[in-house]
C-alpha cells in the first residue's frame, strides 16, 4: 500500500510592489502544544507575514502545531524548521513475497532539505532510491548487502545499513524500493524480515544491527530539518525594505535564494519584529551562553550588546581569571619611577650629545669649507671681475639627498678630475654633481680654479655651473644636466647609435671651435681649457655641443701670452710642444681641437693600438693617409658622399693645420672657427644655388640631366672666402 502525505514549508518573500513591512496583530496566538509560534509565522489572518498563506500554520484540536500535514517540532528564527517525518518500509515472507509495506511520497512545494539530513536504508540485500517524481535527474540512494547477520557493533556503512547525504533541490520527493535476496532466504528472513528507508536529522539515528534489522517498526518517525527564507532576493537586492527589525541584520539564506534575519551580537528576540531584539543583560541572565565571565558578579557592568568587568580602586583585573587582585603599589611605583628617571636621564644625555655633535659637525663643515678653498674662492671671485651671480652654495645634506647617498647607480662618469653623479634637487631639477678627486693642495687649487673659470663664462655652448658645496671632505660642483652623453659616447661608445651625419659633425665642430675662440679672445679674462677632448664635450637632446670639465683650465693675465705650468692633459690630445716645454698658450687648445676634428671625420679614437705602429696616434694616421692619397679610406663611411667630398677635404686640411708640431704654424681658434663656419655657409649657398637652378630650369621646360652628371656647380675656395664668424660674447 502506498500512502500519500503533504510536506510543505514556507520560504516566502516580499513582492516587488510591497514596500511597507507587515507586523502581526497584538492578540495573535503565540504558542501551540508548548511550541512557540512567532512572526513571520502565524495561525490566523493578520498574524503571519503579509497575509501570505505560505506562512500560515495550524494548531489542531489535539493542540498539535501542523505545517503542511506534518507535526512541527520547532521553528528557528535563523531559517530552520523541524518536523516529524514517517519512515517507509516493506516486509517480506520467507519465500520473498511482499506482504506489508508503507511507502510514503512527500510533496515539498518550495521546500529545501537542509544539509543536516541523511537519507538512510536499513535492511539486507536492498536498494532504496530518493528521487524527484518523474525527473530522475535529481535522485540519490544507497545499497545495503549482507548474507549473514552483521555484528552487534556494526556501523551504518553498507552492511545491513547505508546512508547518504541529501543535497539536491527537490520540489517533491518519493521513496522507491527494490529488494532482492541473493541466497539462503530463510536465514536472512530470520533476522531481517523488513527493509526500512527514511530521512532523519544528523545524530538522531544510531544503527543497532541486533534491534533495527529485526524490527524497526517500533520507531515510526524521525525529525527532519527544513530550510526556509523570506522572498527570492538577497540582502543587497532587498536593501532597506527587508523584514528585519531594529538591532538586527540581514543575511543571505543558505538555500541560495531569499534572506533571513538575526539579532545583533549581545541582543535577543524576534528579528522579524520592528522592536523585538533587545539587549541581553549578561550580568543578570541565567543563560550560560550569554552570561558574563567575571569571577565576581558585583564587578560585572552591562553595556549595549556586551559587558565588562570593573574592579574597585586599588585593584586590577586579571584577564586570565577575570578576577580583581590588589595592585602591588610599592614595587610598581618604584619600578615605574626608576624607568621614568632613567628615561629622563637618557633623554638629557642624548640632548647634550646631540648638541655637541651639532657643534662638532658645524666646526667640521667650517673646517672643510676652509680646507676646500672656500676662502680662496671668495677672494678670487671678488677680485676676478664680473662673476656668475647664479652660483649657489649647497649644503652637505642636500647633496646626500640629491644623489641618494652617492649611490653607485647614480654615477654618470669618472675621470682624472673626479666622479660625476646624477642628482635630483628638491624642486625635481636634474643636475650633474661632480665630486672632486683630491689628494693634495694643488688639486684643491684646481677645483677652485674650475669654479673660478666657470664663474667667468656665460656661453650657450659651455656647461652652466649652478653652484658648489664646500662643506664636505671632498668638494662638489653642481652643473646643469646634459641628457645625451658625451661626443665620445656617440662616436665610440655602445650607449648610443653612432649615426651622426656630416651636418651634425660639422655643426658640433663649429660650436666647439666657436666656444674655444670665445674663451681665448672674447671672455673677460682669456681662458685656456687645457683638456679639450671628445669626452669633455657633452651633447644635449638637440645634439648641441656643451664644453665641460674646466678643472685643468687656466686664466691668462692680460699682460701675458703664455704660462709656464706643470704639464696636464689627456694622452692623445696633449699638445707635443706644451708637453716638451711646459709653456701653455692658446695654441695648445688648437692642437687638441684638431684631434677632436679628426675623430669627427674618421670616427676613430685619438689613440688606437690596433692600428699600424706608425699610425696608432690619429694625427700620424691622418698624415700618412694624406701623404699616400688614401684619405677616403679613413673617413667614416657614414660621413662622406659625393656631395660633401670638398667640404670633408677642407675640414681635413683644417684639422691637419691645427695639429702641426709647432704652435706658431697652427691657426688661432678664431680663424679655425671662421673657416669651419665658411664651409657651412658655402654648403648652404651651394644647396640654395642648385635648388634655384633646378626650379628655374623646370619653369623654362629645360630637361635636367643630373642623372647623367651633366650639371655643374660653381667652385668654392674656403681659403679665399670673405665670410667672417661672429664670435658670441655670451648670452
Amino acid at each position: 500500500m502506498k500512502l500519500q502525505g503533504l510536506f510543505l514549508v514556507a520560504f516566502y518573500f516580499l513582492t516587488y510592489t510591497q514596500l511597507v513591512k507587515g507586523q502581526p496583530h497584538k492578540d495573535c496566538q503565540t504558542s501551540c502544544g508548548g511550541i512557540a509560534v512567532e512572526y513571520p509565522f502565524g495561525t490566523s489572518p493578520g498574524c503571519y507575514y503579509a497575509d501570505d498563506p505560505s506562512f500560515n500554520i495550524t494548531c489542531n484540536e489535539r493542540d498539535e502545531l501542523i505545517f503542511g500535514g506534518n507535526e512541527v517540532i520547532n521553528i528557528s528564527h535563523s531559517g530552520e524548521l523541524r518536523v516529524w517525518v514517517d519512515i517507509s518500509y516493506a516486509c517480506y515472507d520467507k519465500e520473498g513475497n511482499l506482504n506489508n509495506s508503507a511507502l510514503y511520497t512527500y510533496s515539498l512545494a518550495n521546500l529545501s532539505l537542509s544539509a543536516n539530513n541523511k537519507f538512510t536504508l536499513v535492511g539486507c540485500n536492498a536498494l532504496a532510491l530518493l528521487s524527484t517524481i518523474g525527473e530522475w535527474n535529481h535522485s540519490t540512494g544507497c545499497l545495503s548487502l549482507c548474507d549473514s547477520q552483521p555484528a552487534a557493533n556494526a556501523e551504518c556503512n553498507g552492511e545491513g545499513c547505508c546512508r547518504t547525504d541529501v543535497s539536491v533541490p527537490l520540489n517533491s520527493i518519493e521513496f522507491e524500493f527494490s529488494s532482492f535476496r541473493l541466497k539462503n532466504m530463510t536465514s536472512v528472513h530470520d533476522f531481517n524480515p523488513c527493509t526500512y528507508a527514511f530521512l532523519a536529522e544528523n545524530g538522531t539515528f544510531d544503527f543497532d544491527a541486533l534491534k533495527d534489522l529485526k524490527n524497526m517498526q517500533n520507531v515510526t518517525k524521525f525529525p527532519v530539518v527544513l530550510d526556509w527564507s523570506v522572498g527570492y532576493k538577497t540582502c543587497d537586492q532587498i536593501g532597506n525594505t527587508s523584514l528585519c527589525g531594529g538591532n538586527s541584520t540581514c543575511f543571505n539564506s543558505t538555500r541560495g535564494i531569499g534572506y533571513n534575519c538575526k539579532c545583533f551580537e549581545g541582543y535577543e528576540g524576534n528579528p522579524y519584529l520592528s522592536d523585538s531584539c533587545q539587549d541581553i543583560n549578561e550580568c543578570t541572565t541565567s543563560n550560560t551562553i550569554h552570561r558574563h565571565n567575571c569571577s565576581d558578579p558585583n564587578t560585572c557592568i552591562n553595556t549595549l550588546g556586551s559587558f565588562h568587568c570593573k574592579c574597585p580602586s586599588g585593584y586590577v583585573l586579571s584577564t586570565t581569571t577575570m578576577s580583581c587582585k590588589r595592585k602591588d603599589v610599592g614595587w610598581t611605583t618604584i619600578f615605574l619611577g626608576s624607568i621614568i628617571g632613567f628615561l629622563v636621564l637618557m633623554l638629557g644625555v642624548s640632548c647634550i650629545q646631540q648638541r655637541m655633535k651639532q657643534r662638532k659637525d658645524t666646526k667640521l663643515r667650517q673646517q672643510f669649507f676652509e680646507q676646500n678653498g672656500g676662502g680662496m674662492l671668495i677672494q678670487r671671485l671678488s677680485g676676478a671681475g664680473p662673476s656668475n651671480v647664479d652660483v649657489k652654495i649647497f649644503t652637505e645634506q642636500s647633496m646626500k639627498e640629491a644623489t641618494n647617498g652617492y649611490d653607485d647607480s647614480r654615477i654618470l662618469g669618472q675621470g682624472g678630475q673626479g666622479t660625476v653623479y646624477k642628482g635630483i634637487l628638491p624642486n625635481n631639477l636634474i643636475v650633474a654633481i661632480k665630486k672632486a678627486r683630491l689628494g693634495d693642495n694643488s688639486q684643491v687649487e684646481q677645483f677652485i680654479n674650475e669654479v673660478l673659470v666657470l664663474s667667468q663664462i656665460n656661453h650657450r655652448n659651455v656647461v652652466k655651473l649652478l653652484g658648489c658645496c664646500l662643506e664636505t671632505k671632498v668638494p662638489l660642483l653642481v652643473y646643469e644636466f646634459i641628457t645625451s652623453g658625451t661626443l665620445f659616447d656617440h662616436l665610440h661608445g655602445s650607449l648610443f647609435d653612432s649615426s651622426l651625419t656630416w651636418e651634425h659633425r660639422l655643426r658640433i665642430a663649429i660650436e666647439v671651435a666657436g666656444t674655444l675662440a670665445y674663451l681665448h679672445s672674447s671672455a673677460s679674462i682669456p681662458i685656456i681649457h687645457r683638456d679639450v677632448k671628445t669626452a669633455n664635450i657633452l651633447l644635449d637632446e638637440n645634439l648641441t655641443a656643451k664644453v665641460a670639465d674646466f678643472g685643468a683650465s687656466r686664466l691668462i693675465p692680460m699682460d701675458k701670452e703664455q704660462l709656464t705650468t706643470m704639464v696636464q692633459g689627456t694622452l692623445g690630445y696633449l699638445d707635443p710642444e706644451y708637453y716638451n716645454t711646459g709653456s701653455l698658450n692658446e695654441k695648445s687648445d688648437v692642437y687638441s681641437f684638431g684631434v677632436v676634428l679628426m675623430e669627427l671625420l674618421s670616427g676613430q679614437k685619438a689613440l688606437c693600438f690596433e692600428r699600424p705602429h706608425n699610425s696608432k696616434h690619429i694625427v700620424s694616421y691622418f698624415a700618412s693617409a694624406m701623404k699616400e692619397d688614401r684619405l677616403h679610406e679613413i673617413i667614416d663611411g657614414q660621413v662622406m658622399d659625393e656631395n660633401n667630398q670638398r667640404e670633408i677635404h677642407e675640414a681635413t686640411r683644417i684639422a691637419v693645420e691645427c695639429t702641426r708640431v709647432t704652435g706658431e704654424e697652427r691657426p688661432k681658434m678664431k680663424e679655425v672657427a671662421a673657416e669651419l663656419e665658411a664651409l657651412r655657409v658655402a654648403k648652404n649657398k651651394h644647396q640654395w644655388s642648385n635648388q634655384y637652378h633646378v626650379e628655374t630650369e623646370h619653369l623654362l621646360g629645360v630637361e635636367i640631366l643630373s642623372a647623367q652628371g651633366e650639371t655643374s656647380s660653381t667652385g668654392y675656395d674656403s681659403i679665399k672666402n670673405e665670410a667672417r664668424l661672429h664670435i658670441e660674447t655670451g648670452r
